[in-house]
């Protein structure tokens, strides 16, 4: 009976139940969402998805993050999720690899841009959606994963659905079917991956969680055991599940206490390398054409999700553990510019990420890596990253989630106006309308 469980959670929790440090990391989810959804806002994805929809679109009333276009509220929801994942640069939930924020909040930002919602109403509904993607996730994964699902698309629509919903109000019996609607809409394959079709993910899960809600807040029904049937979520899209992961501890223990955030804009668990190969180029400050071997030793998961090394596109190098380390050994670092066709095609670094090798280590953590350089010269370097920055065990603090959303956002919006949002991001919950911050998140005029 776990959808029956945890719709009841769903429509009976009540704010002053959730702990103060998980309102706070709902906060810090939130400042890393807006400042992602505005910096991929003008991207080539958002604007092919743009043109694409408009003439589709019901009346123009629901905000666009970053935008000056309006949509209606379904494909507000789409494009928010898009934007918001297309520089892969949003939170992400190590222990079932989920990008949580995305879908749940890129629904509620666009419900919220029509619909008077106080800022602690959109908190708490963004909060348990983002717990229903997460339990829903770890009761399928890794065996969902591992076959080839994308978790962020498939687990993402019932954060969606269950975050509107409870916006509507739904009582138990209507949360159930958007439970049900929710899971018969899951979808998102990682052969996506290094293409734009992988943002399109969280962007569908936000559209067809929202419709799955308004479906059910309107009486349209779905079976009753959407999660736990024997034909149902878990017993169809994954060969192994432990749906007891749903509602175990339900409403005590709260995954976004697990919850991480990026420092670098491309997959999680290629961040150790970039880092670690970042630190040898700043303490050595050897030349590019001075690197005539590099060993990578990583994580069984990164060479699953990161093996691409001959690669054209800079999508692709999201995906690269070869490129993570290039673009360390190169230039230091690994920003937005490090992750363009640019980059990705720049000389010295393509040479660097085709000469490298990788080997998968079970004694490597996921956020850990041992990188060893040999130099045309002899010399041999080496460094262990035993926790990568961003990851659960060193956290990204409150100033540096703001320093990356001033980066982001600033390329899209005044800083003056950025800075204006971020304070509403930290106040939200005193905010009797949500829209006096989305007024500050989209271009003024």
């Amino acid at each position: 009976m776990q959808t029956k469980t945890l719709a009841e959670w769903l429509t009976s929790n009540r704010l002053e139940d959730i702990p103060q440090d998980v309102r706070h990391e709902a906060r810090r989810a939130l400042l890393n969402f807006v400042g992602c959804a505005i910096g991929g806002c003008r991207e080539a994805a958002s604007d092919i998805a743009v043109r694409t929809v408009a003439p589709y679109s019901g009346p123009p009333t629901a905000a666009v993050l970053g935008r000056s276009e309006k949509l209606d509220p379904l494909r507000a929801s789409l494009i928010n999720g898009i934007s918001s994942h297309v520089h892969d640069y949003d939170d992400t939930t190590p222990k079932n690899y989920i990008h949580p924020s995305a879908p749940t909040l890129s629904a509620l930002f666009a419900y919220a841009s029509t619909t008077p919602v106080s800022g602690a109403a959109f908190m708490h509904s963004f909060i348990l959606g983002f717990e229903a993607t997460s339990r829903i996730g770890n009761a399928v994964y890794p065996a969902h994963y591992d076959v080839g699902w994308h978790i962020t698309g498939t687990a993402g629509v019932f954060g969606a659905a269950a975050g509107i919903g409870r916006l509507l109000n739904l009582p138990l019996q209507n949360m159930i079917w958007a439970i049900g609607l929710a899971a018969t809409q899951a979808a998102g394959i990682r052969e996506m991956f290094g293409s734009m079709g992988k943002a399109l993910h969280p962007g569908r899960s936000a559209e067809a969680g929202y419709l799955a809600a308004l479906l059910a807040s309107n009486g349209f029904t779905s079976g009753i055991y959407g999660l736990e049937g024997p034909r149902g979520f878990a017993a169809v899209l994954a060969a192994r599940s432990d749906l007891s992961k749903v509602t175990d501890r339900l409403g005590t223990d709260f995954d976004l206490r697990e919850n991480t955030y990026k420092p670098y804009p491309c997959g999680i668990v290629i961040h150790p390398t970039i880092e670690a190969c970042s630190i040898l180029h700043d303490e050595h400050k050897f030349a590019p054409g001075d690197v005539s071997e590099v060993r990578l030793t990583v994580a069984p998961i990164v060479l699953d999700l990161c093996n691409k090394q001959r690669i054209s596109v800079g999508l692709e190098g999201k995906f690269s553990v070869f490129h993570a380390a290039a673009i360390g050994l190169v230039r230091g670092r690994g920003g937005l510019r490090e992750f363009t066709d640019e980059a990705v095609n720049d000389p010295d670094i393509k040479r660097i990420r085709e000469l490298a090798v990788a080997k998968a280590d079970r004694a490597i953590a996921d956020d850990a890596v041992k990188v060893e350089v040999v130099l045309r010269d002899g010399r041999r370097l080496s460094f262990y990253n035993e926790h990568s920055i961003g990851n659960i065990a060193r956290p990204m603090t409150d100033r540096q989630l703001e320093e990356k959303t001033l980066d982001q956002a600033g390329m899209v919006l005044p800083r003056s106006q950025v800075e204006r949002l971020i304070s509403k991001c930290w106040t939200i919950d005193d905010l009797d309308d949500c829209r006096t911050l989305i007024a500050d998140a989209v271009p003024a005029g």
